[in-house]
């Protein structure tokens, strides 16, 4: 069985053409389907128009938030209620087109566990090429997976997979480098990408700067995130020696019968030097709760005896 979830936010000019257009491809790939659609808060008629599309096929489901969310959370709960073995993601703009799910579905049955589409003849704004090759080069650099399309909608998973994402704020942006980070598969394959023809796009070029920071935090999660002291030790360090050096120059001076109450330099010795050691300490917090809440979780080493 294959679960295709669809995230749809104001999408009434072109969800019913949308709908029309799956329809045609998906009984052939699997008779035995789901389609669900994550109504995101929509403020105009969407959310009516599916429901209509549900009275006329049994196999629809509909989830609707009561105000706008974002795309990861949709996904997130359309991962989340998917029964079938695969999970399908499409976006509702017919840019990506349908009639591409069969490439992802061929690629996957080499057992790929994430298989991405790479929009390669893009038809977007020059805003989002740009940013979209930006953070394409970034995730090679930090991560190793060299990908050409970390954001394309068409995404075809197993369902263990999908169901292991849980998705905040910007991450769906994310996808590859979050499951290729728990030790998935993935690869993509080249497919057809559209001019949107109906609807309006709710992208804008502002979103790369919310993108930046989500980059961060997925930089700070893949690679720190079970050992914070790692990241915090070696820049409050830094800031630390910096402190100590500067503070070692004006003691020598002082020795020498200089005057150093009034440097500014002093002031900023010391302000490294405190910093530094407030950043240290940040970091051994945080590991010291990490290890308390993994304990707290994992209690099995406590137990005598267990039947399971």
């Amino acid at each position: 069985m294959i679960s295709v979830v669809v995230p749809a936010f104001n999408e009434e000019e072109v969800i019913e053409a949308f709908f029309k257009e799956l329809i045609k491809y998906l009984p052939r790939i699997d008779k035995n389907y789901e389609i669900i659609f994550v109504d995101d808060g929509s403020k105009d008629n969407t959310l009516n128009i599916l429901k209509e599309i549900k009275e006329k096929d049994k196999n629809v489901r509909i989830f609707s938030f009561r105000k706008n969310l974002g795309k990861s959370e949709a996904l997130t709960t359309g991962f989340r209620k998917a029964k079938g073995d695969y999970v399908l993601t499409i976006d509702a703009d017919l840019q990506d087109r349908p009639d591409q799910i069969e490439n992802l579905i061929k690629k996957s049955k080499e057992g790929w566990d994430l298989v991405s589409g790479w929009r390669k003849n893009r038809k977007d704004s020059f805003a989002k090429n740009i940013s979209s090759k930006f953070f394409n080069f970034i995730s090679s650099f930090f991560w190793g997976l060299k990908v050409n399309d970390l954001n394309c909608g068409l995404k075809l998973y197993k369902a263990e997979a999908a169901k292991s994402l849980n998705l905040y704020g910007g991450m769906h942006r994310f996808i590859p480098l979050l499951l290729f980070h728990e030790g998935f598969s993935v690869t993509e394959v080249p497919v057809v990408h559209d001019k949107r023809k109906l609807g309006k796009s709710k992208y804008s070029f502002s979103k790369v700067f919310t993108e930046i920071p989500d980059m961060f935090t997925m930089l700070f999660l893949s690679r720190y995130s079970k050992r914070p002291l790692h990241f915090f030790a070696p820049i409050g360090g830094i800031l630390f020696a910096a402190g100590a050096i500067i503070l070692a120059y004006l003691t020598a001076l002082r020795l020498q019968g200089y005057t150093i109450g009034q440097r500014p330099l002093l002031f900023l010795g010391m302000l490294l030097v405190i910093s530094g050691l407030q950043v240290i300490f940040t970091g051994f917090l945080a590991d010291l709760i990490l290890h308390k809440s993994s304990k707290d979780e994992d209690d099995s080493f406590l137990l005598k005896y267990s039947s399971e």
